[in-house]
């Protein structure tokens, strides 16, 4: 058994991301920020579909086309397969668990 809360380095020079399930049709991974976001030359453009929530922590997502959204605790969204979108910002002084379902 696991927990998706704990074992968490003490120090994330990068973000961590960690496969929890992986098929051919889906991935669930627990990605962990703390301060980090995404690189600032580009937008990610995935082939897949992604719902992402914040388990713990707090972060803004943006978007090329539309207003960015800020998650907290417990807040999820759908990115679209093709959706370009960018982490924008995560609370530097916590961590930020992300719970992501790749379809």
């Amino acid at each position: 058994m696991k927990n998706i809360l704990e074992a968490i380095p003490a120090t994330l020079a990068q973000e961590l991301f960690e496969d929890i399930v992986s098929s051919d049709q889906v991935r669930i991974e627990r990605i962990v920020s703390r301060g980090h976001s995404s690189p600032a030359q580009g937008w990610y453009d995935q082939a897949q579909s992604e719902w992402v929530m914040v388990v713990r922590g707090r972060a803004v997502i943006a978007y090329p086309d539309k207003p960015p959204i800020t998650l907290g605790e417990g807040d999820y969204v759908t990115i679209a397969a093709h959706e370009k979108h960018r982490v924008e910002w995560t609370a530097p002084d916590e961590d930020t668990i992300w719970l992501a379902v790749h379809y």
